[in-house]
């Protein structure tokens, strides 16, 4: 089971992607940055949302990408 902070990043990507993406990218994102969703911490933030805004612009666009990402940093 994901810790809390996973699970509110995944909270807010949903609305944006979907169910499905959010955990994936909430997967995806531990990983690149050598975590796991269970060990990610508030300090991980920002590297997170930067990587989320570069990997999201693909599918939702710009403007969506930065404006989630921003939602993922203010979670710290």
């Amino acid at each position: 089971m994901a810790n809390v902070l996973a699970e509110r990043i995944e909270e807010v990507l949903r609305p944006v992607v979907g169910t499905v993406l959010a955990s994936v990218s909430v997967e995806l994102e531990s990983k690149r940055i050598g975590k796991t969703p269970d060990t990610i911490t508030r300090l991980d933030l920002p590297d997170i949302a930067d990587n989320l805004a570069q990997q999201l612009r693909l599918v939702v666009g710009p403007d969506l990408a930065q404006a989630a990402a921003k939602r993922v940093r203010e979670l710290a």
